[in-house]
């Protein structure tokens, strides 16, 4: 998305660039003494200050041909090439004019130039060992000691990664994707159906989505909405869990804070809305582009170059608000933001692990790509290089890894066409693989997904869909449901028990469980949501409430669910409930009694201590009296092990 300079600007520049080292090679002399040699050395050197790259690199070739041995010539032969663009050409002549010549202080810039012509190419130990002359007869003082000192632990960062591979290289994903010249920051929904990313044709940036076939592979892209691509430039996007908030970078718009803004926009039924400006929370004058955002579409990572960052480039965080507004965003600080560019930010859907490529940490050399864990709220661990071949020698760009970590997409540009010099003009494709166990994300994710209604009508409703993590208290996630279809999808982690509701307006919540401590049942749920209006005589069974066994003492992971009811009897000051205990047919009847008698007490207590009134509420023991299953088997015995709440 950044605006690129035109072709013939880089030329020049890249043509200035080199020039004190043309100018030298233009005034060195051959060691031998052969008359021809010098001839053609000299009427080489003469072209080259008449800027005759062409002539100038036809007579070095014939002096090459003759004269092999003589390596002044390759040196004029390489600096007039790197010149031209022509690289690869450029890092040959190089390489085989200081492998003839003697070491020599006096060339030490050549030396560097050799290391960093190795390094575009991953040719670790040429440019280890041009690096190191470099290092070893640069004059005093020279500014690029630095960076060849942390070349040259890349490089040895490098071997090592390419002798130890970490799972396969990605392969290219076949059409209908990879249709156009070019393509990126692939994105998908939690349950993998729609993969969303941006493509470039004709100079223009659109959005496209692609849905999964049930053969598993993807359908024919298509634009995302009219509303959504427009004249004007719309690229690197992301796109919630459920597939319902979208955000994505556009360009030069009307009223754009600065060069670059994100913009969000929202589905409802199959219809996106107009998109929204993120606002001067989020956006900067500066340049704002590639985000991620959290599964529940709540928190938002990003890159800008905004001033007061550690590095050119930087990662910052921003949440919606309860106020639905965007919080005033963030930088992510150390570790995670470096010096150098710090980009394309990809927080997996669990939330714990977050992704992104910098070139500010020692790897292979450009933009690689890491890994780094949320160890708490707004601390995270150091990250953590992803290895070869996910990083390569090529500047690597956006990564995704689908909510079961076993899917990974990515968007390369690899110099497969012949020709096809400069990376600026390769084409850019999507590509995938699969997620080995070091790259994958902390905790791997499922999702349940379904429809709210009306329990009386049928109809689809408009409800908050809310997940807390029954541990911590927690709400980690909170997602809304179709006004139109009734649809919503939320996104649960391994290892963890979950108390979810379901909320609307002048309705009883609806409150479901899930526990995923045990990873052997681990797969995604379908489950449909009904829910009762709030009316005399309709009820709902209490999930996540929690006694030992035989026990009345509410267990602290209970709190949840009793604060939910409070929010519920402050909400509807005028109902009055009953708070109905309910066992299996395990023991003795009138011990069974007791006790769902002194269950239900304990969540009046609670009620009652925390400023319900006392005249609103009642308590009963039903025993095993009013089983909602037969009790023939655990699960069945389970359900019937409940608490109620009924309106009277």
């Amino acid at each position: 998305m950044r605006r690129l300079l035109p072709v013939f600007v880089l030329l020049m520049l890249l043509v200035g660039a080199i020039l004190p080292t043309t100018i030298a090679l233009a005034q060195a002399k051959l060691s031998t003494t052969n008359t021809k040699a010098r001839h053609l050395f000299e009427k080489a050197q003469e072209q080259a200050k008449e800027r005759d790259f062409t002539k100038a690199l036809e007579t070095l070739s014939i002096l090459n041909d003759k004269f092999p041995s003589q390596g002044e010539p390759f040196l004029l032969k390489g600096s007039l090439l790197k010149a031209m663009g022509e690289n690869q050409a450029a890092f040959e002549a190089y390489r085989a004019g200081l492998a003839i010549l003697p070491p020599s202080a006096t060339r030490y810039a050549d030396y560097y130039t050799l290391g960093e012509l190795a390094m575009t190419f991953g040719d670790y130990k040429t440019a280890s060992t041009g690096y190191k002359n470099y290092v070893k007869m640069a004059p005093k003082g020279q500014r690029n000691v630095s960076r060849a000192q942390r070349q040259l632990k890349n490089c040895e960062f490098a071997l090592k990664a390419i002798a130890n591979p970490v799972g396969m290289s990605p392969e290219r994903l076949g059409e209908p994707l990879n249709t156009f010249r070019y393509q990126y920051f692939p994105a998908l929904t939690a349950d993998n159906r729609f993969l969303l990313y941006t493509i470039q044709d004709a100079g223009d940036e659109n959005l496209f989505v692609a849905k999964r076939n049930d053969d598993g592979s993807f359908g024919q892209p298509v634009s995302i909405s009219p509303l959504i691509n427009t004249q004007y430039k719309e690229g690197a996007s992301t796109i919630s869990g459920d597939g319902k908030t979208l955000v994505f970078t556009s360009c030069d718009r009307p009223g754009s804070v600065g060069s670059c803004d994100l913009y969000i926009s929202r589905r409802t039924g199959n219809n996106w809305s107009k998109p929204q400006n993120l606002g001067r929370n989020v956006n900067s004058p500066e340049w704002d582009s590639q985000p991620t955002l959290s599964a529940d579409g709540r928190t938002l990572y990003y890159t800008s170059t905004r001033r007061g960052g550690q590095g050119q480039e930087d990662i910052y965080v921003t949440t919606l608000q309860p106020d639905d507004k965007w919080s005033v965003a963030r930088n992510l600080g150390e570790p995670v933001n470096t010096p150098g560019k710090d980009m394309a930010p990809f927080i997996h859907a669990s939330g714990t692990t977050l992704y992104y490529v910098t070139d500010g940490l020692v790897g292979m050399g450009g933009l690689d790509v890491y890994r780094c864990e949320m160890q708490a709220p707004g601390r995270w661990s150091e990250p953590r290089n992803l290895g070869y071949p996910l990083n390569t020698f090529e500047n690597e760009a956006s990564l995704f890894i689908t909510s079961d970590n076993r899917r990974g997409f990515c968007s390369r540009s690899r110099a497969t066409e012949p020709g096809v010099k400069q990376e600026r003009d390769r084409p850019v494709e999507l590509f995938g693989f699969e997620v080995p166990a070091e790259v994958r994300a902390r905790e791997t994710s499922t999702y349940t997904q379904g429809r709210v209604f009306d329990a009386t009508t049928k109809k689809p409703l408009r409800a908050d869909v809310q997940l807390y993590d029954l541990q911590t208290d927690e709400l980690v996630q909170y997602v809304t449901s179709d006004s139109e279809s009734g649809d919503y999808t939320v996104v649960l982690n391994e290892g963890r028990q979950y108390a979810m509701y379901a909320v609307a307006d002048k309705y009883l919540m609806k409150s479901l469980s899930f526990d995923y401590t045990d990873k052997r049942r681990f797969d995604p749920l379908t489950l449909d949501i009904y829910l009762e209006p709030v009316r005399a005589g309709r009820s709902i069974v209490l999930n996540n409430l929690f006694f030992d066994t035989n026990q009345y003492d509410l267990k602290p992971k209970s709190r949840t669910e009793l604060n939910r009811l409070i929010q519920f009897m402050r909400q509807y000051k005028d109902i009055e409930v009953e708070i109905s205990g309910h066992t299996d047919d395990v023991g003795a009847d009138s011990d069974n009694m007791v006790l769902s008698q002194n269950r239900a007490k304990a969540v009046y207590n609670y009620l009652v201590a925390n400023e319900v009134k006392a005249s609103r509420l009642r308590f009963k023991g039903y025993g095993e009296t009013k089983p909602l299953q037969p009790n023939d088997s655990d699960t069945h015995r389970q359900q019937n092990r409940r608490i109620e709440f009924r309106i009277l």
